[in-house]
């Protein structure tokens, strides 16, 4: 129990390390969520500081997720809901990280990790549906919220154990609170696509 309950802490500490908050410092000296959609994540990072810096954020944030869901198998024993509980904390400390005074990100980046680790061929069948939604609409958000919300579905579909089904379950609720903004734009035809400029309380995605 103990172990557990460390495995747990320690992937919210390891979620709140905030690689786009890190980047906007050492490169422009800047607090990247005052620039930009004002988001701390892999898209926002692609508008102020170009697609390298992007890219590593982005692989940086999802090894937060396969990190924390791993530290949950070696502490957590046999029990199949540390490792979820962990990948969960991760990606609270990237949306609310203690480092950062509580402004994060919107967690897909580590989102997907935990979810790839945890179960790969539901989140691999959500990714390319996800995937091809940017491609077509070239809306970030949309394709975010899809993945989020067809991973349980295939869980469910390809019946795998209900400790990974609601913990998916509630990384989707999690995302779709977390984009509740851009659900509104999309609604409203407002909302940022890739590669168009941002403003404030834009496309902020991951």
């Amino acid at each position: 129990m103990v172990w557990s309950i460390t495995a747990i802490i320690v992937s919210y500490l390891l979620g709140s390390v905030s690689f786009s908050f890190l980047f906007g410092k050492l490169m422009k000296g800047i607090d990247i969520r005052d620039h930009g959609s004002g988001n701390a994540g892999a898209t926002n990072t692609l508008r102020t500081l170009g697609k390298g810096p992007a890219i590593l954020v982005l692989a940086l944030d999802i090894a937060k997720g396969v990190a924390a869901v791993w530290i949950g198998k070696w502490l957590g024993g046999d029990s199949a809901w540390v490792p979820a509980l962990c990948g969960i904390s991760a990606i609270i400390g990237h949306n609310w990280p203690v480092f950062f005074r509580f402004r994060g990100g919107k967690g897909i980046a580590t989102a997907i990790g935990v979810l790839a680790t945890l179960c790969f061929l539901p989140a691999l069948y959500a990714g390319i549906i996800a995937i091809l939604s940017i491609f077509i609409t070239r809306y970030v958000s949309l394709g975010s919220l899809i993945f989020v919300f067809l991973t349980p579905l295939f869980l469910l579909i390809l019946l795998y154990p209900w400790p990974l089904f609601w913990s998916s379950f509630i990384i989707c609720i999690f995302a779709f609170w977390r984009h509740r903004t851009n659900i509104t734009k999309l609604i409203q035809g407002k909302e940022n696509k890739l590669g168009s400029s941002s403003s404030k309380g834009g496309n902020r995605v991951v």
